[in-house]
Parts: structure tokens; sequence; C-alpha cells
């Protein structure tokens, strides 16, 4: 399982277990807050401040940062979306910036994903 895998994994279990904040406003006052263990950035954000201002607030409280390249990927894998009869995805929002604050509990994916961030 290669790690962009591992964390839609994490992602939908942590949001089954209402753990994922989305938004930056959200996202920023659980980072000051110290409660986020880990908040994900999409690459293909248009807004340099706003990217600026994630990876220096994840910088000062030391939260671990991943990027993802699609903010429709994020938005998806974060539930702004639309599941259809057959189980596709419809009508995704983008999200730049996600945070989990709470994984639910302990899978391989969260495994390997915990296992990335240490090693980086």
């Amino acid at each position: 399982m290669d790690l962009m895998t591992a964390l839609e994994l994490t992602l939908r279990k942590s949001r089954a277990h209402g753990g994922v904040t989305r938004g930056l406003h959200e996202s920023a006052k659980l980072i000051e807050k110290r409660v986020a263990q880990l908040c994900v950035l999409a690459d293909d954000c248009n807004q340099p401040d706003y990217v600026k201002l994630v990876k220096a607030l994840c910088a000062d409280h030391n939260i671990n940062l991943l990027t993802v390249p699609s903010a429709k990927t994020l938005g998806e894998w974060a539930g702004l979306c639309k599941i259809d009869s057959e189980g596709n995805a419809r009508k995704v929002v983008g999200c730049s910036c996600v945070v989990i604050k709470d994984y639910g509990e302990e899978t391989t994916a969260l495994n390997i994903v915990k296992k990335h961030l240490e090693s980086h």
C-alpha cells in the first residue's frame, strides 16, 4: 500500500470517528490549540499566503504536515462530495487544508502514515 492510499484510508476512518476538520479557519484554530495530530495540504492551492500560513503554523506548533497533489482529491477524501448509487463520488468540492484531530482506531494504513512521518 502506498502513502496516498494509506492517507486516504486514514482520513476516511478519522472522518467516521468525527476527527476531521476542513478549511483554513477551523484548521488554524485546532493547530493553535495544539489539538491537531496531522495536517494535510493540497499542492495546487492557488493562494500562496494560505500555504505560507498553514506551513508556518504547523512548523511553530510541531504539527506533522503532508501534501497531496489535488484539492479535489483531498475534498473527496475529507467527505466534501455526494456519493451516487454506484458508490462513485459526485459534485466533489475542493479542499486545500484538512486537519486530523482524532485518528479513530489503529489500522495498517495509519501505521504506514506514521512510519512515513517518523522517517521524514
